[in-house]
């Protein structure tokens, strides 16, 4: 079987695809991977074939022909409803041609038996319906909020300017489900079918171990792990070089990390590691309970974790509902505002909205003092630890393909 698989947007997006893409290239399958040449890194260890072709998400670009009535918006934000509806129209708007243009040509190259796809690539559902070949998005935050019904006009205009068949059917863009690393119970999919589901893995850097002085951390005291994901880090970065912006207020990096550290710096009761992300962090005068470090194997220390202060990327949310660590949400923008209330409605932990320092302690105090939190963590875990594991994915998938 030859599978094509794209990857858009943070990195965060490409490591999902990783243990899916590992199983599938481990079963003796061909794999071809079409990203942006900032992603081609996430894949540079495993027996794939990247192509780093794609041109990077441009979001201005995208909404381009909705910018005006965007300009009509009050109290515009990137977690603003109609920003977000707006950019799951501009998904399969005329944006799209630039990255239709560059991967419907390789696809027809490569002959693939299979799409798997990142969850906001109406490309790859066009390029899909083009060659007549089936098509999945794989887990990604943004599956999770998409509103079908918000994208079938815009798609349905590329269909029809492409000679394809248009369809009444919102749902129409997912029409062999998708694939998920979470119980159905726990699902965070707003709007899309029930997902074939699998284990998410603690095991996604290949060779991956803690630092060694990991070893050395107290322990006679409850530990916190905190940290902001990738896709901010990578905002900030494209802002400095002078990438185009949305006309919007972004969110400040440095800002949410700094509280963070203040966050941690009032727990003294605890032990406290914090991930940077590459974000430069003044770390003089931070008292000895806080560890600060610009990258971690997230999915390894998080087993050992009794909190987790997290942006709420469903990456970050997966994996702490598979070592069953109770989460204290501090979301930026998209998707993690509605981790953070869908994490709060679950009982996994809290959804912070006093973004200060000291609200950010409340909130872990709280989580830390209260039993409920860590047992509905140990509920999702075990929920977890009955799926599948990821190797089920392959028959499933082969059975797709025909």
């Amino acid at each position: 079987m030859r599978i094509l698989c794209t990857t858009l947007g943070s990195p965060s997006h490409g490591r999902a695809q990783l243990p899916l893409l590992r199983a599938l290239a481990e079963a003796g399958h061909q794999v071809a991977v079409a990203t942006t040449d900032g992603l081609a890194h996430v894949f540079r260890d495993d027996d794939v074939e990247v192509n780093a072709v794609l041109p990077d998400v441009d979001p201005v670009g995208m909404l381009g022909p909705f910018l005006g009535e965007l300009r009509d918006s009050a109290d515009l934000s990137l977690s603003s409803p109609a920003l977000m509806r707006m950019l799951m129209r501009a998904l399969a708007g005329p944006g799209v041609k630039p990255h239709l243009d560059v991967l419907a040509p390789l696809a027809r190259d490569f002959r693939p038996d299979l799409i798997l796809r990142d969850g906001m690539d109406m490309g790859a559902v066009l390029t899909a319906e083009l060659l007549e070949v089936p098509q999945l998005p794989t887990p990604s935050g943004f599956s999770n909020i998409i509103e079908p019904a918000e994208v079938l006009p815009t798609l349905n205009e590329r269909r029809r300017e492409l000679g394809l068949p248009q369809r009444d059917d919102p749902l129409s863009f997912v029409p062999h489900g998708r694939v998920d690393y979470v119980p159905p119970a726990f699902s965070f999919s707003r709007h899309l079918p029930p997902a074939l589901s699998y284990r998410q893995t603690v095991d996604v850097e290949r060779h991956g171990a803690l630092p060694p002085w990991a070893a050395g951390l107290p322990t006679d005291r409850p530990l916190v792990y905190a940290g902001i994901g990738t896709a901010l880090p990578v905002m900030r970065e494209q802002t400095a070089q002078g990438a185009p912006q949305l006309p919007v207020e972004l969110p400040d990096a440095a800002e949410s990390l700094e509280a963070i550290v203040g966050a941690a710096a009032e727990l003294e009761e605890c032990t406290v590691i914090v991930s940077t992300s590459g974000i430069p962090l003044d770390t003089a005068g931070l008292p000895g309970h806080v560890h600060v470090t610009e990258r971690v194997p997230q999915p390894l220390l998080l087993e050992s974790m009794d909190l987790f202060v997290t942006h709420g990327g469903f990456n970050s949310v997966r994996e702490a509902l598979r070592t069953g660590t109770p989460l204290a949400v501090l979301p930026h923008f998209g998707d993690q505002h509605t981790n953070a209330e869908r994490v709060a409605e679950l009982g996994l932990g809290g959804h912070i909205t006093d973004r200060s320092a000291r609200g950010i302690a409340k909130m872990c105090r709280a989580l830390l003092a209260d039993p409920a939190p860590r047992a509905r963590a140990r509920s999702a875990q075990l929920a977890m630890l009955t799926l599948p594991d990821i190797g089920q994915a392959v028959s499933d998938l082969e059975g797709i393909a025909g």
